[in-house]
């Protein structure tokens, strides 16, 4: 038995006010997270600087008192560990080196290889494992194969995902190597997060809406399936939470095609549509606009409410559709807290 809300519902507990957490809660919109990352240097340092990678993912916790922290990282740490030279442009983001031919891809390492590079990482667990409050869950996370591949083989994010896409039609065999080698090496990524001290997982697919028909089975569904299958079967008491982003119709069915323990929402689907075709087979999370928290008010309040009401009927988790953005008001997270939490 736990005292941990967030592991009720991820053990399929219906509670009456859902615990919280927010993506990307730990950043940008943060001052305090302005100041460790200027004492950083720049954002790769933080993340491979243990002390201060842990310090920003408590800072939420200390200020707003959610029920999980998330491990500050970056999905892109993981293709860097398999040898992609990577570099972020202020302003504009991560930038890789590419993988689009044979010979790109045979530099690449092995599964086996990562963990020298990552281990900044797993101290990071560690030490924010031994400091996080009793009541609070951990939550390490990686990126799904798709949504990582995009980067890799395009270099940079894309409107549309089109070199990925492009070589996913031209070139399927490497294309398929390249899912492959991620699928594998997000088992290990992840099974050590959770040997360090992690008490869920969560898969991000960013992507994920982007795959249509069976491409979203093979790309989307499959890999996920493998990962949380292994996981379980290492550590079959560590809840995992899929995320594949704009799946649309797609999510219906995907905690029984995937094995995993809750599916986190976007915000393109309502709560209505997803208690009706979603929750009804497990634990949901989600799916507040991100644009309430630059917003606020009336409009907010309404909207947690009518989450929270949605919902109510089933296992949930509070979360944002997407993370939130630098621009939002730390005073709006604050009352989304209150209005959740509000007695009911």
């Amino acid at each position: 038995m736990t005292n941990k809300t967030i592991l009720k519902a991820l053990n399929g507990e219906t509670q009456a006010v859902p615990p919280i957490w927010m993506m990307r809660q730990a950043g940008r919109y943060l001052p305090d997270y302005k100041a460790t990352r200027a004492q950083a240097g720049d954002f790769l340092s933080l993340c491979y600087t243990p002390d201060l990678a842990a310090e920003v993912t408590l800072q939420p916790i200390r200020r707003f008192g959610f029920d999980a922290a998330i491990l500050f990282a970056d999905i892109l740490l993981l293709p860097q560990a398999l040898g992609a030279d990577l570099w972020f442009v202020t302003g504009e983001g991560p930038r890789l080196s590419t993988i689009t031919s044979d010979a790109d891809f045979a530099q690449m390492k092995s599964k086996d290889d990562i963990h020298e590079t990552l281990s900044p990482v797993y101290e990071t667990v560690k030490i924010v494992a031994r400091e996080l409050p009793k009541e609070t869950t951990f939550i390490g996370f990686a990126g799904a194969p798709w949504t990582v591949a995009t980067y890799m083989i395009a270099g940079r994010g894309t409107p549309d995902q089109g070199p990925a896409h492009a070589l996913r039609e031209g070139n399927n065999a490497l294309f398929e190597k390249i899912i492959d080698l991620l699928t594998v090496s997000t088992i290990e990524y992840l099974d050590m997060q959770i040997k360090a001290g992690a008490e869920v997982v969560k898969i991000f697919d960013s992507w994920a809406g982007s795959l249509k028909g069976d491409a979203f089975e093979k790309y989307a569904v499959a890999p996920a399936r493998k990962i949380t299958t292994e996981l379980k079967k290492r550590h079959p008491n560590v809840p995992i939470i899929g995320f594949p982003r704009e799946a649309g119709d797609g999510y219906i069915g995907f905690h029984a095609k995937t094995g995993v323990d809750c599916v986190a929402l976007d915000n393109s689907v309502s709560p209505e549509w997803a208690a009706a075709n979603v929750q009804k087979d497990g634990c949901v999370q989600g799916n507040l606009k991100p644009s309430h928290m630059v917003t606020g008010g009336q409009g907010l309040i309404d909207e947690v409410r009518h989450i929270r009401e949605t919902f109510s009927k089933g296992p949930h988790i509070f979360n944002l559709g997407h993370g939130i953005t630098p621009d939002a008001d730390p005073d709006n997270v604050t009352l989304m807290i209150e209005t959740l939490r509000e007695t009911v």
